[in-house]
């Protein structure tokens, strides 16, 4: 029996987002036969050091603080990478990227990157991912490869100085089995809103953050709610929720009470996105490839998107594309599709296909195993 492949994922966090969901459903597919996963976080256990774990991945951490690296830190990281015995270190994030080509230094191992964000300019990032991301264009032909989840993350990436000739592009990928249509959902989650069946459902998960730009979202929730008093708007991610004073407050202030729902952090997405009428990305900057546009679509929703990271070639013809941080534009790119119930659902089902089609993960597992090999 051929020695199975030791992959370490070296990770920033395992918090909550895009980044983290796919890691996991690249856990979750990778096929144990051939390869042996590891993970480590440079931060803490977050959601899913635990649910990492369950699946028979042993999961470290660095607990930096805040991403902060120390001598101490980079120690800790060094003695973890060389217990771990890996055949490929997998950066995940920028931060892990710097730290698994640091490491490798000292653990002679090819070393892959992968990038999730693109982003307008360095002004829009914190101060020390705008150092991680100028250093990493200074060391980014000593990387065995660098995967970027779209392609204009890898335009911006290689204008700025990433090696062209280390660069591919591997989409983030849905599991179509966990997101796919469900008239069940279409009703529980309007029993469970307090709504009638028919109410009309306008929605977006996505975490707070000013990337998300939920104030675009809200804004143009209000323009819509002028027009159509029967659509309803739900918001789930992190800190989207009523201890939310600025996102409280803008409801308020927009005479949204009562048709805007925060439903904070949930465990069943598929569901929530298998209930909406219509899916949305407000984002100002900083996306890649949209995972949560991809699960919706997944799901037969049509989605609006602003055209920022590759939401546009995501959604295809499927949806519509709007500019970003114009409340008009979206609120008008949702009554188009709103308006007529059967060119929506039309709409929807091409978007499942279209999923089906370039965006099912396990494609992108199977291009990420032939990347293990091809580096081994």
């Amino acid at each position: 029996m051929n020695k199975k492949l030791r992959v370490l994922f070296l990770i920033t966090d395992l918090y909550n987002g895009g980044a983290e969901t796919m890691l996991y459903h690249i856990l979750r597919f990778l096929d144990r036969e051939r390869f042996e996963p590891q993970v480590i976080s440079l931060m803490d256990r977050g959601k899913f050091g635990d649910i990492f774990e369950t699946m028979g991945v042993p999961v470290q951490t660095i607990d930096m603080q805040q991403g902060r690296p120390t001598p101490g830190s980079f120690f800790r990281l060094l003695k973890l990478v060389r217990a771990a015995r890996p055949d490929v270190i997998q950066g995940w994030m920028y931060h892990a990227n710097i730290a698994a080509q640091l490491a490798s230094l000292f653990v002679r191992v090819p070393v892959c990157w992968c990038v999730h964000s693109s982003f307008g300019s360095y002004a829009t990032e914190k101060p020390l991912t705008r150092l991680m991301i100028w250093l990493a264009a200074r060391v980014s032909r000593r990387a065995a490869k660098v995967v970027f989840v779209s392609h204009i993350s890898r335009t911006q990436h290689e204008k700025i100085g990433y090696a062209a000739e280390r660069g591919c592009v591997i989409p983030n990928g849905v599991d179509l089995a966990m997101f796919q249509p469900s008239a069940e959902a279409r009703a529980s989650v309007r029993a469970e809103l307090g709504l009638t069946p028919s109410a009309p459902l306008v929605g977006m998960t996505a975490r707070y953050h000013p990337q998300k730009d939920h104030a675009n979202f809200l804004q143009a929730a209000a323009l819509l709610a002028r027009q159509r008093p029967d659509v309803h708007f739900l918001l789930a991610g992190f800190n989207v929720n009523q201890e939310n004073a600025t996102l409280v407050g803008l409801v308020k202030t927009l005479g949204l009470e009562g048709r805007v729902h925060l439903l904070g952090e949930r465990s069943d997405m598929p569901r929530l996105l298998a209930s909406f009428d219509l899916a949305t990305l407000s984002s100002s900057f900083g996306e890649a490839h949209p995972l949560a546009i991809s699960e919706a679509m997944a799901c037969a929703v049509p989605c609006v998107v602003t055209n920022v990271g590759d939401g546009a070639l995501v959604v295809g013809e499927t949806g519509a594309v709007v500019p970003p941080s114009d409340p008009a534009a979206l609120a008008g790119g949702w009554a188009r599709i709103l308006a007529d119930g059967g060119t929506a659902r039309a709409l929807g089902q091409a978007a499942r296909r279209r999923t089906e089609e370039n965006y099912s993960v396990a494609a992108v597992v199977r291009s990420y195993e032939e990347l293990f090999v091809s580096l081994k």
